[in-house]
């Protein structure tokens, strides 16, 4: 009796450990997704698609968040010009800082690491003066470049972050500027530090490394890169990007308490209902029937690589279809259009491809040599 009362309780126990884990694995809907952000984003850059939101469009302070615009807009204009900045005066700016000293030379390259890694404010005001000669200018060159990124709804004042009434932007704002920063190599490589040493010009001999204050790329392992902000006005600001298995993600949340946690959170949620798949016609090959050709038959293959966005569930009944008549004519020449490839889900076109001759395939005719005319005269004429 006792065995079997001990078999019955390390049944029970293995029935609940297992429960336990079940339930742990449970998916999360974009329905249950809860953060604690005033507005939030979860975007896609590769479709320009929306994962989740939480009043994307409120109109919000940005804080430091701002100089992701700055450091993208200091980045371009260095790789034209990375000329060195000599500070003549103090640059005077609350808040974070790079400590920048009066009489000491770096380049535009190096103000980049202060406004990403330690958030310099000093640095981020010496970057916009040097560039434009002025804040104001600088904040235009700001405003066009928000408007060709598509940010319709945002407006700065000042490179720093610093609060202004007219300094704002949304979340959804946000996550198009890091989805455009992201294509600069310059930026994407800086914001994916932990870390950067900058050596000042003068004096020759100070070398200082600046820390990121982007804590999640220590602890999401999927983090890229980001920008935090905070002023008391504007509440903790975070911007950040992750990639897995090729998919890249952006996270935009606004006075926000559990930031770290919140953006680990959507990444988490994003990873697990969307994929990347990778349409690959590279290695597509088929041999078809050919008329008044020197061989029967012609190698034709698929031209195109294309990545697309599909929801997990999705990813299996993407169906690739190929269209091209049942036999080809001579002559034709390699990479000679003859028909297409079309992927579907659900009888929605997601891309197409063209189908082309991988191989030359010459008309009888044309490779006729002249002792083969001749014959052919006197065989008509028997």
């Amino acid at each position: 009796m006792g065995d079997i009362m001990k078999q019955m309780k390390r049944f029970f126990s293995v029935a609940i450990a297992c429960l336990i884990v079940f339930s742990s694995v449970v998916c999360v809907s974009a329905a249950d997704l809860s953060v604690g952000a005033q507005t939030a984003v979860l975007y896609c850059p590769e479709n320009e698609q929306v994962f989740f939101s939480k009043n994307p469009n409120a109109r919000m302070r940005p804080a430091s968040t701002t100089k992701l615009m700055t450091a993208l807009l200091t980045l371009e204009y260095a790789a034209k010009d990375n000329k060195k900045v000599k500070f003549k005066r103090k640059m005077i700016a609350e808040g974070s800082s790079m400590y920048l000293k009066v009489g000491e030379v770096v380049t535009l390259r190096d103000l980049a690491v202060g406004i990403m890694m330690c958030s310099g404010n000093d640095a981020a005001n010496a970057a916009a003066i040097s560039i434009d000669g002025s804040l104001g200018k600088f904040s235009d060159r700001m405003n066009k470049r928000a408007e060709e990124i598509g940010m319709k709804h945002t407006h700065f004042v000042t490179p720093s972050g610093l609060d202004d009434d007219n300094h704002y932007t949304t979340a959804y704002d946000l996550a198009l500027l890091m989805s455009a920063a992201l294509k600069n190599e310059d930026f994407r490589k800086l914001t994916s530090e932990r870390s950067d040493t900058v050596k000042f010009i003068e004096p020759k001999n100070k070398v200082v490394t600046y820390s990121n204050h982007n804590r999640l790329l220590s602890m999401y392992k999927y983090c890229i890169g980001g920008k935090t902000g905070y002023t008391m006005a504007a509440g903790r600001c975070l911007v950040t990007a992750a990639k897995k298995d090729g998919l890249t993600l952006v996270a935009v949340t606004l006075r926000d308490r559990n930031d770290w946690n919140d953006h680990i959170a959507l990444y988490e949620y994003g990873f697990e209902h969307y994929m990347m798949k990778c349409l690959d016609d590279s290695d597509f090959y088929i041999d078809v029937d050919t008329v008044g050709g020197t061989t029967e038959k012609t190698t034709v293959g698929g031209e195109g690589v294309t990545n697309v966005i599909v929801s997990s569930g999705d990813f299996d009944k993407v169906k690739r279809s190929v269209y091209m008549d049942n036999f080809l004519y001579a002559p034709l020449s390699e990479g000679d259009t003859v028909g297409k490839i079309l992927y579907t889900l659900d009888g929605k076109v997601l891309a197409e491809h063209k189908l082309v001759a991988a191989s030359k395939n010459n008309s009888q005719k044309e490779n006729k040599s002249l002792w083969d005319f001749i014959k052919g005269i006197f065989n008509n004429a028997l």
